[in-house]
């Protein structure tokens, strides 16, 4: 997997993934029920996406499931408001960069490292 400086760029690239993956659709014949995304915080603070389509509902991933059905369709069709995905996430599930490739739901604060990450992290 990926990460994407935009959410949009990583919709674009699940739906690209998806296709790819599934070379007998394409995308009018698509049928998505679910739809998977990631927020990361990295160590410097910026921010990247994931994101990842699934023609069965309840499949796992690296991804959190954040629609279902119609709703994760209709993402996939591009038919969707990203600023309202965005205040759908929920802050406490977005994963921070702790050490290089690592990630973790809270930064470390027991090392002066963590703690200055933390601050970079509450400033955003």
């Amino acid at each position: 997997m990926y990460y994407y400086a935009t959410l949009e760029e990583a919709i674009d690239a699940a739906r690209e993934e998806f296709l790819a993956n599934n070379p007998t659709l394409d995308e009018e014949s698509a049928d998505i029920q679910q739809f998977n995304v990631q927020k990361y915080v990295l160590q410097d603070g910026e921010i990247m996406w994931q994101a990842e389509f699934f023609a069965d509902e309840g499949q796992d991933s690296e991804c959190l499931p954040m629609l279902t059905g119609q709703a994760a369709q209709s993402v996939f069709d591009n038919d969707f408001d990203e600023i309202e995905i965005r205040q759908e996430w929920l802050e406490e599930n977005t994963l921070h960069e702790w050490d290089e490739g690592e990630f973790q739901l809270e930064p470390p604060l027991d090392t002066e490292e963590g703690r200055a990450a933390a601050d970079e992290w509450d400033e955003r």
